[in-house]
């Protein structure tokens, strides 16, 4: 007996639990005349917001107040979706009953079969816009972030794969008018570093910027290599999202105070230590216990920042670390529950952050994302934050898109 159906985002693929699959939309080397269904639960809820907006709309025209204005904004993008995709599927529907029904003349058939092909593709496109408009925003993606950057296996190697890593990202910052400030530099002695805290001040870089956590592979010949064989090293870049202190922007504001946020930490179970800067600096850094250590110890984390002379500014940086970190975890606690959810539903996995997410082939001049599946080439381009970077980035937040509409659908057949 069929089992109860999971929809794969993009090939909208039935699936029953047991493995056997249906098809409700036939790939591009079908006939051209087949649409793309639509999941009935994403459907259901898309409808229940459509009715929430004109509601919402209606009570607007006797009573403005900010609020229910901010509320039609937000709902307004799933309405209008659905508007055109219910104007494309009636469409589709009339012409497919003139071509059905044995009455209609010959002529009227043969316009209505030169219609169907652009109709069903206008249902098609409708249908991917509805969908992508039912996917809720991250709350953190207007927020600034913080880019976290450790050399993982390959020893020196990856010390300096992770200063490749660093300085690519602020390429590609600096490229896109996006304010940096490096939080701490952790250098070693024989190249490259041990670790790195990048600080991208700007609204709306977490929501840009974190399709790049995972682990990054380079495939190269090391500068120290003597018979020329190609090495493989990692590095892991953790992104968190982040705020900043002044907060100037009443939209991004966070109570940090609020036992509720992912951001709250209780003071009672921070311990703070303070020391002598080590490294460069001059005589000022290592005189004066300007360095500051913040241990959280119910998960033992530990936030350490010496880059500024001042002990103030770096232990308010590094609050600012600790809060991001431990708001991650929060988070990606939430998200394993569902992901386990997904398991139990579908089988399928999801790569995270502790996986390899993409490989740099130094030889063959050749990146790929694991994720996406997309291959570009060039990598010193990559490193300086070029065009190629961005197309791979984009491509990782289609994916991560396609991710959440499976989450959606789990969800809905949960419920």
């Amino acid at each position: 007996m069929f089992k109860s159906p999971w929809v794969c985002s993009r090939c909208l693929i039935r699936t029953c639990r047991s493995g056997s699959r249906r098809t409700t939309r036939f790939h591009s080397s079908q006939s051209s005349t087949s649409s793309k269904a639509i999941y009935p639960a994403l459907l259901t809820r898309a409808r229940k917001i459509a009715a929430e907006y004109k509601t919402v709309s209606e009570q607007l025209l006797d009573d403005y107040d900010v609020n229910s204005a901010k509320k039609t904004g937000e709902l307004a993008p799933v309405a209008n979706a659905l508007k055109r995709w219910e104007d494309a599927n009636e469409s589709r529907r009339e012409l497919r009953a003139l071509l059905d029904d044995p009455t209609t003349d010959s002529e009227l058939r043969v316009l209505a079969a030169e219609d169907l092909d652009t109709s069903t593709q206008q249902l098609n496109e409708a249908s991917q816009s509805l969908t992508k408009s039912l996917v809720p925003k991250n709350p953190s993606d207007d927020l600034p972030c913080l880019i976290e950057i450790r050399p993982g296996a390959g020893g020196g190697e990856a010390t300096l794969f992770a200063e490749d890593l660093l300085g690519m990202y602020r390429a590609y910052c600096s490229e896109r008018g996006l304010r940096t400030k490096i939080l701490n530099l952790e250098s070693v002695d024989s190249g490259g570093i041990s670790e790195a805290i990048l600080e991208v001040e700007s609204p709306g870089a977490y929501g840009t910027l974190r399709c790049e956590a995972g682990v990054h592979r380079v495939q190269r010949v090391p500068a120290t290599e003597t018979k020329g064989r190609t090495h493989t090293s990692s590095a892991a870049v953790m992104v968190l999202p982040s705020f900043p202190s002044s907060q100037p922007d009443e939209s991004l504001r966070i109570d940090v105070n609020d036992p509720n946020s992912d951001f709250f930490i209780d003071p009672k179970e921070v311990r703070l230590d303070v020391m002598r800067a080590s490294g460069a600096g001059g005589q000022h850094v290592n005189k004066t216990e300007s360095a500051v250590r913040l241990t959280h110890i119910p998960t033992s984390t530990v936030v350490a920042i010496q880059e500024s002379r001042s002990q103030i500014a770096n232990r308010e940086k590094a609050w600012q670390v600790l809060r991001s970190r431990l708001a991650q975890v929060r988070k990606e606690a939430r998200e394993e529950e569902m992901l386990k959810l997904r398991r139990s539903v579908v089988g399928v996995a999801r790569i995270g952050r502790g996986d390899k997410i993409r490989t740099y082939n130094w030889g063959q001049q050749r990146i790929t994302d694991h994720r996406s599946g997309m291959t570009v080439h060039g990598i010193e381009g990559i490193l300086a934050g070029g065009a190629n970077l961005e197309k791979l980035m984009v491509s990782v937040r289609e994916w991560m898109v396609e991710r959440e509409v499976e989450d959606m659908i789990v969800a809905a057949e949960s419920a």
